[in-house]
């Protein structure tokens, strides 16, 4: 299994102490920076997904569990007629995140915030957060990564004129975080809350052709 270039400061940040006390001949003190590092490596894991063939399927763009699952949040949404799905990702989740739905990059934008926990309603409007905004054909399909307690770093390996596939991978968000998606009114939902879904491969609406 692959593992994201994001993960070698953090890998090598505990191997290297590791390697050096069983160098020294204390394993014992190894021990702790040793699992740390295999921590890492598990965390920064990057699986090869299957995704969908059908072109008018959204994807989950991250794994993690449904929390939300219709009509946009007020003073969450951007302004418009939108539905929603957020996704909240424990420590031990994948956090690659994938592209939800094909096409072209029309926006990225930063914005600078607090640190609540992902889970709170509120997270998704007052944490440090990324914003991609897609478009296929006049049809538009926004994805924000959110930041939590944990999570410090969002990376953003998308930039505003990029041509995106369905699935494709763009960043990730260290350490637990959320991740919401905003759709058009005319795309129907095939998940709920509760459900569990896999980045790439869960499909969260589809479009009608």
């Amino acid at each position: 299994m692959k593992i994201d270039r994001a993960g070698t400061p953090f890998i090598a940040g505990a191997l290297i102490p590791a390697g050096v006390l069983v160098a020294l001949r204390r394993p014992g003190l190894a021990a702790p920076f040793a699992a740390l590092s295999a921590f890492m490596a598990y965390f920064f894991r990057d699986p090869d997904r299957h995704v969908p063939a059908d072109p008018e399927a959204v994807v989950s763009p991250a794994d993690g569990r449904v929390m939300v699952a219709g009509p946009g949040e007020p003073d969450l949404a951007p302004p418009g007629d939108w539905q929603q799905v957020s996704i909240f990702l424990s420590p031990m989740d994948v956090h690659i995140n994938r592209i939800p739905y094909g096409g072209h990059i029309t926006k990225v934008t930063y914005q600078p915030g607090q640190f609540l926990p992902a889970y709170r309603a509120d997270s998704g409007a007052q944490n440090e957060r990324t914003e991609l905004w897609i478009d296929r054909d006049g049809r538009t399909v926004v994805c924000r990564q959110v930041v939590g307690v944990l999570a410090r770093r969002i990376v953003c390996r998308v930039v505003q004129g990029d041509a995106v596939a369905t699935g494709q991978r763009f960043g990730l968000m260290k350490f637990g975080s959320r991740m919401d998606v905003f759709l058009p009114s005319e795309a129907r939902l095939v998940v709920k809350a509760g459900d569990r879904v896999r980045g790439g491969e869960t499909i969260l609406a589809r479009f009608a052709e």
